[in-house]
């Protein structure tokens, strides 16, 4: 468990157990204004009553929550996809984030095999394979390189697996890890890594196109800035496209209302790793957070990832995303 989430935790219930005393001291002003007594236990046990409910969760969020999975499914239609793709699977993954899971590869690899018990015709990973260093990769090799489909596992980078948040180093020392990670996903895994390429997936005489590019942060996050859509599309012209883009603010940005590009796919929100009846906090950061965004013919869906950058998830069960495409209902 890192420092940093040890120190956020304490500091989270800090403010649990202080939320009941502020509202305590204003309503003792109020009380004394109109010459009334105001108990202070309840307020007290109030506190206590936040911090212990924070810390079952807590505890439920890093021990259990982390480590389920759910498959969630999506049927899409769009008339203009080739005929010889109707029923084509795609499974959608994301946000990996390696270094979470060290220790604990007996937890990912029940995980790895429900994606593959989906029959994919695609494997799709957008980004965030690992958090800090392109050496959280290495213990995981054979579990990952084992991921089969039909057409293969292609992938696109996040923000994390450019080392932006690991300090200290000279821009040609950031640049030997991006590219050490890189090869290692194209060499090792046998991955079809995407830099602002595009990979075309051939049926008979029909075919569909996948783009990638690398991350482009429009939105709140903009610590990684290196996407270009138009190059990578070239070359697509004519084709069905598919969009792998990390950052979902890329797509209201330069995908929707810029581009005719149908369906785009996401991840890096992991809805803030927290989830309560519906409501994710990653709303008020990102207008598009989780699942399913439709904007005239254009669709963006937004995977919260199976890893995450602290070890617990509250509500926001790690996602396994089974699209299938058909060109009419």
């Amino acid at each position: 468990m890192s420092k940093f989430f040890v120190i956020l935790s304490v500091i989270v219930s800090i403010i649990w157990l202080l939320i009941p005393q502020v509202v305590y001291a204003a309503a003792w002003l109020v009380a004394r204004l109109f010459h009334h007594s105001l108990p202070w236990r309840p307020f007290a046990w109030a506190g206590m009553g936040l911090l212990c409910l924070w810390w079952a969760a807590f505890c439920y969020g890093n021990l259990f929550g982390r480590f389920r999975s759910e498959v969630k499914e999506m049927d899409y239609v769009n008339a203009a996809l080739p005929a010889a793709f109707d029923g084509y699977r795609i499974v959608h993954i994301s946000d990996l984030h390696l270094d979470g899971w060290r220790s604990h590869a007996d937890r990912l690899q029940p995980i790895l095999e429900r994606i593959q018990s989906l029959s994919p015709d695609l494997i799709v990973f957008t980004g965030d394979l690992v958090s800090f260093d392109y050496r959280e990769l290495a213990p995981f090799v054979p579990m990952l390189a084992s991921l089969r489909a039909r057409d293969g596992v292609v992938s696109i980078l996040g923000n994390h697996d450019y080392s932006p948040y690991a300090p200290g180093l000279s821009p040609h020392e950031r640049q030997m890890r991006v590219d050490s990670l890189a090869d290692m996903q194209r060499r090792q895994l046998g991955w079809h890594l995407l830099l602002n390429e595009h990979f075309i997936v051939r049926r008979g005489t029909d075919s569909l196109a996948v783009i990638g590019v690398e991350n482009q942060s429009c939105g709140a996050h903009q610590v990684i800035r290196r996407g270009n859509l138009h190059r990578a599309m070239q070359g697509t012209e004519g084709i069905f496209r598919i969009l792998l883009s990390h950052d979902p603010s890329h797509w209201r940005a330069e995908v929707v209302g810029h581009t005719d590009i149908p369906l785009t796919l996401s991840g890096h929100t992991h809805a803030m790793q927290c989830r309560i009846l519906g409501f994710t906090p990653s709303r008020w950061i990102y207008p598009e957070c989780d699942g399913r965004y439709d904007e005239a013919a254009q669709t963006l869906y937004v995977n919260i990832g199976l890893g995450g950058t602290m070890p617990m998830r509250i509500g926001a069960t790690p996602e396994i995303t089974l699209i299938r495409l058909h060109p009419h209902i």
